[in-house]
């Protein structure tokens, strides 16, 4: 290190030394054909003239000079700045990679790439969210599927017992029966939603009367909504529309079916279908329970409810409007809410 700084001490100064004699005879030189041109002064403003222009030559050789060394040693400092970046950028995303997604660069500390490092940054949260779905995802499907199983598990443990009546036999067979139907239904959502997200299985639209499938709706669910003593009526305009038939159905089914559960007994529920400014809007209205404005942020996304303390009473899921808003949107659509707490509820699909 010692002979490098004396090596460095000496090189300067021989390039200082090299510079002063250079530029004084440089400047002698000139001086003396400058005077062949005009004529020799006297000894003293020869010698100040010559001074002067070797000076002024020294000068420049120093500005020159400082002028390179200072962009060489901006280059390598913008080139080191920019080794630096590469270097924590691609450590950063190794640890992307490894599922640390709390990776976090500032970008006041890099400058010119502050862009590429919200990139990263923006990257990072995105793919934490959508792990943070995942595990979400994994653990209510894994609820939903647990409960059930342990509900058959215990009935028929409870079955095994040869001292029951007939009617406690019919009544634990009616609860198994029951939740088998909820695994199925599970099961037939899940993957109704993966095929629809991975778009594996295309739309197959048809022209075919939309009125009409609501009124199909409707009497498919008439068991429901008369044991319940719910009155129906509709204002259906004659509409016909491009779409999926059977994808369409599963939405009526779906809110209509949500709306007779939510409706007390002797409740009402309007359904209207219209067209408005070349857009079909079909209103679905009800007089239950309502649903509070918290809720209304999250009822679309896949496994929430409203009231858990009644999901075992009212069965479900969590899937329905989550398919419905699926559906609607892969045909180009809307689907909103409008509710209030005990005042009832309105689905507005818009196609």
């Amino acid at each position: 290190m010692k002979k490098q700084k004396w090596f460095q001490t000496l090189s300067w100064l021989l390039w200082c030394l090299f510079c002063i004699v250079s530029a004084f005879t440089t400047g002698y030189f000139l001086t003396m054909l400058f005077f062949k041109t005009t004529g020799f002064p006297s000894e003293l403003v020869a010698f100040m003239i010559c001074a002067f222009i070797s000076l002024s030559l020294l000068s420049l050789e120093f500005f020159v000079f400082f002028f390179i060394l200072q962009h060489s040693r901006q280059g390598k400092k913008h080139g080191w700045l920019q080794d630096r970046f590469f270097m924590i950028a691609s450590d950063a995303m190794s640890r992307i990679a490894r599922g640390e997604f709390s990776v976090f660069l500032n970008p006041k500390d890099f400058g010119e790439q502050r862009e590429l490092v919200d990139s990263i940054n923006k990257m990072a949260k995105d793919l934490g969210s959508m792990e943070t779905l995942r595990q979400d995802f994994v653990s209510n499907v894994s609820h939903e599927i647990q409960s059930p199983l342990t509900s058959i598990s215990g009935y028929v443990t409870l079955l095994e017992n040869d001292a029951l009546t007939p009617a406690q036999r019919k009544h634990y067979l009616h609860i198994i029966k029951s939740e088998s139907v909820r695994l199925s239904k599970l099961s037939s959502n899940l993957l109704k939603l993966s095929s629809l997200d991975s778009g594996v299985a295309p739309l197959s639209i048809s022209q075919f009367h939309l009125d009409k499938q609501l009124q199909n709706a409707v009497i498919l669910l008439d068991p429901q909504w008369s044991k319940k003593n719910i009155s129906i009526t509709a204002d259906l305009d004659k509409v016909t529309v491009s779409a999926d038939e059977e994808l369409l159905s599963q939405v009526w089914i779906n809110l209509l079916h949500n709306a007779i559960k939510f409706t007390p007994e002797g409740g009402a529920i309007h359904i209207r279908l219209a067209t408005n400014d070349g857009k079909t809007v079909c209103t679905i209205a009800d007089s239950g329970i309502g649903i509070s404005s918290e809720d209304q942020i999250h009822i679309f996304e896949r496994f929430y409810k409203v009231d858990k303390s009644r999901d075992r009473s009212l069965g479900g899921n969590g899937l329905g409007l989550s398919l419905v808003k699926k559906i609607v949107e892969l045909h180009g659509g809307i689907v909103s809410v409008e509710s209030e707490k005990g005042k009832g509820t309105n689905f507005i699909v818009t196609l």
